[in-house]
């Protein structure tokens, strides 16, 4: 039985890590800043952090804050990892971080840069964004009568649980490198996707498509973010919108 910490073990994909791998047979430890025994606040490091990765033969490294933060993070994890004699760290990334010049893009970007040279066995997966990421911005842009989008923006939106699912069968194997990227099963206008929101939540709202400005904005509008060739994904959509109905408000 191998011993696996999960980190971000509370969060939208290392829940499902954790359930995965623990229905497997694993040992999995979860560690988050308030999921005891093993609350760590990865930034902070510190002797808690050694304590949780003590005897640890895999981690899967799933922790991501938006706000900043990841690299100090990921330091801290590698150097706690190299002590504890860590074989795997496993590290899920998302699709078209070198190509598209976002802030957050560009720190997950750095931090696989640490991992890659960490001197740890490493796999790094890229996937495309979740549903929910679009179901928790299309509940925020529709608060108001008329929901903007920018213009000419493309998704190709990925089921987490099936990303879950990549992530534990990479767990279990051996240190791959960069793996090919997860992209969900179809590419689609932004504006089509939150029609089929507000269709499954009820809502009634004018949607505008805005054009907007920025490197970024032209990144994303190229489809730099898009991994069409790796449509690999099954759920769509509509389908986990049609799930949650009026919980997506």
């Amino acid at each position: 039985m191998t011993t696996i910490l999960v980190t971000g073990g509370t969060g939208t994909l290392g829940r499902l890590v954790t359930e995965r791998l623990r229905a497997d047979g694993h040992e999995v430890r979860v560690l988050s800043r308030h999921a005891q025994p093993y609350a760590v606040d990865l930034r902070k490091g510190g002797a808690g952090l050694d304590a949780a990765v003590a005897g640890v033969h895999t981690i899967v490294h799933c922790a991501s804050s938006p706000g900043g933060g990841d690299e100090e993070a990921a330091a801290h994890l590698i150097a706690a990892a190299r002590r504890a004699g860590v074989r795997h760290l496993v590290y899920i990334s998302i699709v078209g971080i070198d190509r598209v010049p976002f802030g957050y893009y560009r720190s997950k970007l750095a931090v696989e840069g640490l991992i890659e040279e960490s001197g740890l066995g490493w796999t790094v997966l890229r996937a495309t964004q979740f549903h929910d990421l679009l179901v928790r911005v299309f509940a925020i842009l529709s608060k108001s009568p008329v929901m903007l989008l920018p213009a000419r923006v493309k998704d190709q939106p990925v089921e987490v649980a099936e990303v879950a699912d990549r992530l534990a069968q990479l767990a279990l194997a051996a240190p791959a490198g960069r793996v090919a990227d997860m992209g969900g099963p179809e590419v689609r206008t932004l504006d089509s996707l939150a029609r089929a929101y507000l269709k499954a939540t009820g809502r009634k709202r004018a949607v505008v498509n805005v054009p907007l400005w920025g490197k970024a904005y032209r990144g994303f509008r190229s489809g730099g973010h898009l991994t069409p060739e790796r449509a690999v994904g099954k759920g769509t959509f509509e389908e986990y919108v049609g799930r949650i109905g009026g919980r997506g408000r």
